[in-house]
């Protein structure tokens, strides 16, 4: 079913296998992306050959290595917090090709009672599901109501993945139903899928501070960033930079609530909860809904 899904044409290997790839080239681009390393340099660090490598990025991103490089660099992230540019302008800056259907995730949401975060989940039932994604093996988390959690597998280790889940709702109930959570996921990672008039409904868990935060992150506009700073001042307390990075560090629904468009006030790529790899990953996929071939 679901596991058979295709994003962008990856012909016969899973989506994952893509990706592991992607992330072992991206942590060598963001070490050494001042020096704009060239495709040989790249693939022999990922341990395949050059032309193997184009077709890799091609499949996963649609766009040549060369201009997968140049949209997530740090360097790139840095014009975008000085400029307050929209990831498409600065892509064109940066000589891509030019713009092509501008993609957003339109979501509807709600929030549970604080009483009801306070308990732990206590006599909550979450279903979860594992799925393929662009960025890695997949961790979806759905209530009755919607949408709760997506998180990511790393090295295989669903076990991980499934107790991180659960440690933000230890008393809640945990059942797996990847038919359940398949479709959640599908309409999560199908640009073609992102509609106003079919939302993604999602249900927001946790104390009032960091609901209010992790609404205000759905504000951000698909292919632009922002700071903790001007997230605090987006819900009206510019002295909680901190508090506000903590929450959304705690943000349970990974790329549809875009914490990975926050960035530090210098315009570095801080952490990201789900490895800063993944979160460059994500930004870069981000750029590549915003231009053509």
């Amino acid at each position: 079913m679901l596991q058979d899904i295709a994003y962008k044409d990856f012909h016969h290997e899973p989506p994952s296998a893509d990706y592991d790839r992607v992330r072992t080239a991206i942590a060598f681009i963001s070490r050494e992306w001042r020096r704009q390393p060239s495709l040989d340099e790249i693939a022999s660090e990922v341990g395949i050959s050059a032309s193997h490598l184009h077709a890799v990025f091609r499949r996963w991103s649609g766009l040549s290595p060369k201009a997968f490089l140049q949209a997530v660099t740090l360097d790139h992230a840095r014009r975008l917090l000085k400029g307050d540019a929209p990831l498409l302008d600065a892509s064109l800056e940066l000589g891509l090709s030019g713009p092509g259907r501008l993609h957003d995730l339109f979501v509807t949401h709600e929030a549970m009672s604080p009483g009801e975060w306070k308990t732990g989940g206590a006599g909550l039932t979450l279903s979860y599901g594992f799925h393929p994604s662009p960025f890695g093996e997949a961790l979806a988390v759905v209530t009755e109501h919607g949408l709760a959690g997506i998180g990511f597998v790393d090295d295989g280790d669903r076990a991980a993945a499934l107790a991180d889940m659960q440690r933000r709702w230890p008393k809640a109930g945990f059942i797996e139903n990847a038919n359940l959570t398949g479709p959640s996921i599908e309409h999560a990672f199908s640009p073609d899928l992102w509609q106003k008039d079919r939302p993604l409904k999602i249900v927001m868990i946790g104390s009032d501070f960091e609901i209010r935060v992790w609404q205000a992150l759905l504000s951000i506009p698909f292919g632009r960033l922002t700071t903790y700073g001007d997230l605090a001042q987006t819900i009206g307390n510019p002295k909680a930079a901190r508090a506000v990075g903590a929450a959304v560090g705690r943000n349970p629904i990974s790329f549809v609530v875009p914490c990975h468009r926050v960035i530090g006030k210098s315009g570095t790529l801080t952490g990201y909860h789900w490895g800063l790899s993944r979160k460059q990953a994500i930004l870069g996929w981000e750029a590549c809904q915003l231009v053509g071939e």
